[in-house]
């Protein structure tokens, strides 16, 4: 299922686990819902298919998968296990599982294959641009010292990224991430006309987590509000 944009995506990594996880992706899916807005949830192996299984709207990633196909292969991550489990899509060449471009090329059309969803993190414009020529359903593109912290990239970052990753594929979804830890961010990126915007330490680390998923839905919300007002003005 591809994204309706402008979306949300939460990155859940390791903040939480087990129970919270389910928790938080029951509130994101019932701000999903109430606002209309699509919203992606990156979630641990261990919670996809009870996650996928008891929510309505929420687009269900995997963190990551291997190139391996239905056989031997001990502790690798089978992309038809992740299919199975309910996942829709999978994050590629992320700063934490980075991997060559050769792998990202394999993993994008290995997850084709099955019909996922591939989300691919990059680091710089020349990254970006790399990555655009191989065609993923979504490039992040967010530099690697900011993930995690308090300050997101620059406008001229990301405009510069959009134009860049555009220019080589229009098709690919663009989502703006790392550093993103209020809604009022949210709220300007969407109406600077951001295709998508994610958070994970922001939502994660916040202290009510919950709290702040819905609030940063709620603000795409708003801000594509705003956008279709100004338009009509």
């Amino acid at each position: 299922m591809r994204p309706r944009t402008p979306y949300f995506e939460i990155g859940i990594k390791n903040y939480i686990f087990g129970d919270d996880v389910l928790r938080i992706a029951k509130a994101a899916d019932t701000a999903a819902v109430r606002y209309d807005v699509d919203v992606m949830l990156i979630t641990p192996y261990t919670e996809i298919r009870r996650v996928a299984e008891q929510t309505e709207r929420l687009i269900v990633l995997a963190p990551y998968m291997d190139l391996l196909r239905p056989g031997r292969g001990m502790a690798d991550v089978l992309p038809e296990a992740l299919q199975s489990a309910g996942a829709q899509g999978v994050v590629i060449n992320h700063c934490e599982r980075p991997v060559p471009l050769s792998t990202v090329s394999a993993t994008i059309r290995r997850a084709r294959e099955l019909g996922l969803l591939s989300l691919v993190c990059v680091d710089t414009i020349e990254e970006a641009r790399a990555v655009a020529i191989l065609g993923p359903d979504i490039i992040n593109p967010e530099p690697t010292e900011l993930i995690g912290g308090q300050q997101a990239s620059g406008m001229d970052y990301m405009q510069e990224s959009v134009r860049a990753i555009k220019a080589i594929d229009p098709n690919i979804i663009v989502e703006q991430s790392g550093g993103i830890t209020t809604p009022e961010q949210v709220y300007e990126l969407v109406l600077a006309g951001m295709e998508a915007v994610g958070s994970a330490s922001g939502v994660l680390r916040s202290a009510d987590p919950i709290g702040m998923a819905e609030a940063m839905i709620r603000s795409v919300r708003s801000a594509l509000d705003e956008r279709g007002r100004r338009r009509v003005s």
